[in-house]
């Protein structure tokens, strides 16, 4: 598996000003369970791509944790 089991669920805003900032570094991408962070934290977010693609997801909505999981599911969010 390329995910780490059960990370702890965040917020749709959370998770986008984390991509906003500290997107080229992968950060948003750890904090939703994946292991491709480092790859994208050693390409700098895919020169600003790999980031930009996944700042567009998470605004609209289609990026999902790791394990499949939807964003902002009301059962699921921390507080």
């Amino acid at each position: 598996m390329y995910y780490i089991k059960q990370p702890k669920t965040y917020s749709k805003r959370t998770l986008y000003l984390c991509c906003l900032f500290l997107g080229f570094a992968g950060i948003h991408r750890l904090l939703t369970g994946y292991k491709s962070w480092i790859l994208q934290f050693l390409t700098l977010g895919g020169l600003g791509i790999w980031a930009m693609v996944d700042l567009l997801k998470i605004a609209l909505g289609s990026f999902q944790y790791a394990d499949g999981s939807p964003m902002d599911e009301p059962s699921n969010v921390s507080k």
